[in-house]
């Protein structure tokens, strides 16, 4: 049996559920998270009940906070010795009107961008005490479709669309993998990490986002032909456990292989942008002995 610990964000549905069942059906301890504590209590016994792992557990916040996310692994931490896999999974796409959390920021990009970036830097100290700690950041196409990024005014503020504002945020959660890959690898850290497009899903994703009638309509039409949620977590249970890919990082991955990134926006210079942003903004939530 697999002894690895392995923490997934929004893990209650989808994508997020499928591959907590299946590590847990290969023996990892799986903690699972949620934002509504019953839910999430709920999924964590179904999961037991699918796979006869009685090692799956679950922790609760609502990750539109940083302030969440800070406790969110504290609480892993007093829990658990170390962490072999962390999937930064949970993410979603907002309405038509622009939105912001209590912090301050634009939704998606809090959601899907500064909390992972806030997780994985307060949980890389569990991930470096593996042997083979693993970051999965769930990424999309939608960063090679809708992208289109504007350095001066990241989170916005100017020429709001949810398309666009999710397809920037999974370029920049790209970004910020490959810079954190590079910097790993030079310190010669026995940790990876790498992002990955599941696919289109016939999942709740999205379904309670308005987007305008329009997406609406094409979206529920198109449902029917989208991956199950086992298919699009394939790829995510292959980097988490996969002895091919061990010293494999700063990749994006489709269907289990190394894809192309989108290059149009990208350059040295904006890759630093996002991440000096990202640590702007979440810095007060690191403790000083965790700040590289």
């Amino acid at each position: 049996m697999n002894e690895k610990i392995a923490l997934i964000t929004g893990a209650t549905s989808g994508i997020g559920k499928a591959a907590a069942t299946a590590l847990a059906k290969q023996g990892f301890t799986v903690i699972i998270h949620g934002r509504d504590q019953q839910r999430t209590k709920i999924v964590c016994e179904e999961i037991i009940g699918l796979t006869g792992n009685q090692k799956v557990n679950f922790l609760t916040a609502d990750m539109f906070s940083l302030t969440e996310v800070q406790r969110l692994a504290t609480e892993f931490k007093a829990k658990y010795p170390l962490l072999d896999v962390l999937v930064n999974n949970a993410g979603g796409i907002m309405n038509k009107d622009r939105e912001i959390t209590v912090d301050g920021h634009e939704k998606t990009i809090a959601l899907n961008l500064l909390a992972p970036f806030l997780l994985t830097e307060l949980l890389l100290s569990s991930l470096k005490k593996s042997r083979d700690g693993r970051i999965i950041n769930v990424s999309s196409n939608s960063h090679q479709l809708n992208a289109k990024p504007d350095i001066k005014d990241l989170e916005l503020e100017k020429n709001y669309d949810p398309l666009r504002a999710y397809g920037n945020s999974k370029l920049f959660l790209i970004w910020v993998t490959q810079r954190l890959a590079a910097a790993l690898k030079q310190d010669k850290q026995p940790v990876t990490v790498n992002t990955v497009h599941p696919g289109a899903v016939a999942t709740n994703f999205g379904v309670n986002s308005n987007l305008g009638s329009i997406f609406n309509i094409i979206g529920k039409l198109l449902r029917p032909f989208f991956k199950t949620a086992e298919k699009g977590a394939d790829t995510i249970v292959y980097l988490a456990t996969s002895p091919d890919i061990k010293n494999v990082s700063g990749e994006y991955f489709v269907d289990r292989k190394p894809a192309k990134v989108a290059g149009k926006y990208h350059t040295r210079g904006n890759e630093e942008v996002i991440w000096n942003y990202c640590e702007k903004q979440t810095g007060s939530f690191v403790p000083a002995n965790l700040k590289s």
